[in-house]
């Protein structure tokens, strides 16, 4: 009887599945050549404007307080194995978590805003917003 040599991952670390041959992508950071199978991919969507931009557009609008939708970036990232380890958009895993197929948890945007009424960096809880209303005076003692 031959030795079957060990395997680190059930799917051989690919999505093929059947298919004998699959188109190569270009790693968005390196440009590596790599089977888009096996790539690592990432949704990016960002916006085309920063805050502070953001802020300066609304200022300078004509238009009064009427809100303008800023378009935003929608761009699909193709990462290298190496590229998506360095850069921590995957983690390696122990032998047993590797067996875990499940996906990752997904983030949603809007969990993730902060409650204008919770405390900030340097702020007590409940120290957002407004600050506190001036009560009576003070005695001068």
């Amino acid at each position: 009887k031959e030795f079957d040599m060990p395997k680190k991952r059930r799917s051989n670390g690919r999505n093929k599945k059947g298919r004998g041959h699959v188109k190569y992508i270009r790693c968005t950071n390196c440009g590596k050549a790599c089977p888009k199978d096996k790539s690592v991919k990432k949704f990016s969507v960002r916006n085309m404007v920063d805050l502070a931009g953001q802020d300066d557009m609304r200022k300078a609008c004509a238009y009064g307080q009427v809100e303008y939708q800023v378009p935003k970036l929608y761009a699909k990232l193709h990462y290298c194995i190496s590229c998506a380890i360095h850069s921590k958009v995957v983690r390696n895993r122990s032998r047993e978590a590797r067996k875990d197929r499940t996906p990752p948890q997904r983030v949603r945007q809007f969990e993730r805003r902060p409650n204008p009424q919770a405390g900030g960096p340097g702020r007590a809880p409940g120290a957002g917003g407004a600050p506190p209303a001036a009560g009576p005076p003070r005695p001068v003692v």
